[in-house]
């Protein structure tokens, strides 16, 4: 069973519990930081941690550093859930119709190419920046930008299922196209798809920190941990722990994930060999 496999892959396991940590403190923000994540107190700026009423410090303002990281795990996990769901369904769609159908293969692939020539962040900051700082805007930024990967992945799986003989006796049988796409090539093509949109949560992650850094992300003052970082850049020396504290948890929500898309390829790609014990 995979998931029993799953279970015993250490890779796998480590990284679901470094993301279910990041998952319930985004659930219980409002129990794990009682102080309101954008109220300041210009009288307690620059609390250093381990004080019984911040226990990661407060920033330049007075807001408290935990109450903002918590909140900021919503924001970051709510992207990456949408950027996930518009990725898997366009980059499904596109993939597969190019796959299958070749009169359609050429002309969707050009400009899936054309998406992809530009270096990833680089095309969704200049979209993002044309679309203007909000949280819808960076989805549909990264989703426009990781859709052509997901849509390549899909392609290659069609292109494999279309030319398979259980597809060539059920195209003799009188199947239709519909029926083939959904009860043959879309199944074939779950596994490399379900790896490869684990990746594509931790990139936005990882994307949607640097947008809100470079304030082409979720405006100020919401509290996401791209913002925190580029608050606390200019008080690195005096406050470290402001900078410090949002780029651990960047850290263990982005390995997380690739550990978590390492055990799923290992265990769900036959031609990959489970490390397990």
């Amino acid at each position: 069973m995979p998931i029993r496999r799953l279970l015993r892959h250490r890779l796998f396991v480590t990284g679901l519990s470094l993301f279910l940590l990041v998952v319930v403190a985004a659930i219980a923000a409002e129990w794990i930081a009682s102080h309101n994540p954008t109220r300041m107190n210009m009288r307690l700026r620059f609390t250093a941690p381990g004080d019984p009423r911040f226990l990661l410090g407060t920033d330049a303002f007075g807001r408290d550093i935990l109450a903002r990281l918590a909140h900021g795990a919503q924001v970051s996990l709510r992207i990456g859930v949408m950027v996930v769901v518009f990725t898997g369904v366009f980059g499904t769609l596109f993939g597969a119709l190019s796959g299958y159908f070749r009169r359609l293969d050429n002309p969707i692939m050009r400009v899936m190419d054309a998406f992809m020539a530009f270096p990833a962040i680089m095309l969704a900051i200049a979209i993002a920046a044309a679309l203007g700082p909000s949280e819808l805007n960076v989805v549909i930024a990264l989703a426009a930008v990781y859709t052509p990967r997901t849509a390549r992945i899909v392609r290659a799986s069609a292109l494999v299922v279309r030319e398979a003989e259980f597809v060539q006796a059920a195209r003799v049988a009188g199947a239709g196209d519909t029926r083939i796409l959904l009860g043959h090539v879309l199944p074939n093509s779950l596994a490399p798809l379900i790896v490869q949109l684990t990746f594509i949560f931790a990139y936005s992650v990882l994307a949607e920190a640097v947008l809100s850094f470079l304030g082409v992300g979720p405006a100020p003052p919401t509290p996401t941990w791209g913002n925190m970082i580029a608050d606390g850049r200019n008080f690195i020396r005096e406050a470290p722990w402001i900078t410090l504290m949002p780029g651990i948890a960047i850290s263990i929500t982005v390995l997380g994930l690739n550990l978590l898309g390492d055990g799923l390829r290992d265990v769900l790609d036959p031609r990959m060999k489970v490390t397990s014990s």
